[in-house]
């Protein structure tokens, strides 16, 4: 049984990329990722990727419906290019009230639109990549026009693969279906992947466009520790807020229900429609933080990280919600 690749998660300001994107490198960690929170992920990416040379750099992830396909397609294609082919173009949808509200898109059908979106992406960068004609209509996004004062040209290597974040079964479905690879949401248990995510994945791919291409099964594991009682113990309490406020979101119900868990987020959501978000931690008893991250200090972590999802995905990245430094993922994860 093949142990997973490890990687981490980068947390903070992008000036700050590069040296932990370097030593991620020297420790021989496997990828760098980037989420899209209060930062530009590209800008991020691109700073580690040229900081570096060996391992992958990726988002996870990007949020897909705040930019057309072509806007995507630019960034992602200057990040693989500028890293010599190493990006992992991660996209995820965020919910509606982000989407709307934050960054002012459409929104709708968005199993059916993601899936439409990575097929515009595939048509752009093919286009890009052997000259093909640029002539993708779809329900959602339509890409006809690309003269060639605005073709970047190929890149070596080909163009980036494509990972989708997906919990649901109409979003697990989509990823099967045109993606290259899943990254799983941190709000996971081995059970759920197992019994839920695997069987809907490999369902959706085995009828798929893409079903003899290889692909990717990432999971962010949430991990709860620190070098000291203190620093262990507020971990603890940072983890726990985060899983409850996961649970508070209805996208993330389906896991929830399948440990019986669906007052959690009854309980969950009442909170945060009166604003009580500091409670949210108290309702998660020591069952539910053991099944959705990896507790304890730091030795023992670093082993359970390492085992957590053996065999049921080919790599793991560092989720640590709480306010720690870089460094502690590279000890969780580095040589």
């Amino acid at each position: 049984m093949t142990d997973p690749i490890l990687d981490i998660a980068f947390h903070g300001d992008a000036a700050e990329i590069a040296a932990v994107a370097a030593e991620a490198e020297a420790r021989g960690v496997g990828g760098l990722f980037v989420a899209e929170a209060a930062h530009d992920p590209y800008i991020a990416m691109a700073l580690a990727g040229t900081a570096t040379s060996r391992i992958r750099i990726g988002s996870s992830v990007a949020i897909a419906f705040a930019r057309t396909p072509m806007s995507t397609a630019y960034s992602a294609w200057d990040v693989h290019r500028l890293s010599g082919g190493r990006l992992v173009l991660g996209l995820g949808t965020q919910i509606k009230p982000h989407i709307t509200r934050r960054f002012d898109m459409p929104w709708s059908s968005p199993a059916p639109r993601m899936t439409e979106y990575v097929e515009a992406l595939r048509a752009i960068f093919a286009s890009w990549q052997d000259g093909s004609r640029l002539d993708f209509q779809g329900d959602f996004y339509e890409h006809t026009l690309m003269p060639p004062l605005f073709d970047p040209g190929p890149v070596d290597g080909g163009p980036p693969p494509i990972w989708l974040a997906a919990v649901g079964p109409r979003m697990l479905a989509a990823a099967g279906s045109v993606a290259d690879g899943l990254i799983c949401h941190p709000l996971l248990s081995r059970s759920y992947l197992d019994e839920v995510i695997a069987p809907t994945v490999v369902g959706a791919r085995s009828t798929g466009p893409h079903a003899a291409e290889p692909f990717t099964t990432s999971v962010l594991c949430m991990v709860a520790t620190g070098r000291t009682e203190e620093d262990l113990a507020a971990a603890v309490a940072g983890t726990k807020r985060q899983i409850g406020f996961y649970a508070s979101t209805p996208a993330y119900l389906p896991v929830l229900e399948h440990h019986g868990w669906s007052d959690l987020h009854t309980e969950a959501h009442a909170l945060t429609k009166s604003d009580r978000w500091a409670e949210l931690g108290d309702l998660v008893d020591d069952e539910v933080l053991s099944t959705f991250a990896v507790v304890g200090e730091l030795a023992a972590a670093r082993d359970e990280f390492r085992t957590r999802f053996t065999g049921s995905a080919q790599r793991v990245i560092t989720s640590i919600p709480y306010d720690a430094d870089n460094q502690l993922a590279l000890d969780l994860v580095g040589d």
